[in-house]
């Protein structure tokens, strides 16, 4: 048996672009599903909204895989600030860069992709959804 973790996204109402996005970034395949295809009643004390994502990830050939749902509106829900980056880390530098650039579109280049101390390749951007992440080449002694 194995273990795995996945990142979980949370979204309001933006999860299934957010996961066309990160497809479309990774050359991944989106798998998701509505509240109402989950039985969810739009009346629910949680105000799920039916055509809303209830459950959706994105996995790719390459490994990467992220997860994401809508929060209904009747839950808490903030972003605040930074509270994680997703990391992508990589051995090759073309795919990471292809990344990083989809990712920055519309999004805020915290640090450009460049060589670092510790990486042949790094870098951090918070896409246009409001999801920070960290990119990286593995440090042949890294990996």
């Amino acid at each position: 048996m194995s273990v795995t973790t996945t990142t979980h996204l949370n979204f309001r109402g933006q999860a299934r672009e957010a996961l066309d996005h990160y497809a479309a970034v990774t050359g991944g395949q989106v798998m998701a599903f509505t509240f109402a295809q989950g039985g969810d009643d739009a009346d629910a004390a949680d105000g799920a909204v039916p055509d809303q994502v209830k459950w959706g990830q994105v996995t790719a050939a390459s490994g990467f895989s992220v997860m994401a749902y809508d929060v209904p509106p009747a839950r808490p829900h903030s972003r605040g600030e930074d509270p994680l980056f997703v990391s992508v880390r990589g051995d090759d530098a073309d795919e990471i860069t292809r990344i990083f650039e989809g990712l920055a579109e519309g999004g805020v280049v915290r640090a450009p992709l460049a060589p670092a101390g510790h990486a042949p390749l790094y870098g951090m951007v918070t896409d246009r959804f409001g999801v920070t992440w960290v990119l990286d080449v593995v440090a042949p002694w890294a990996g």
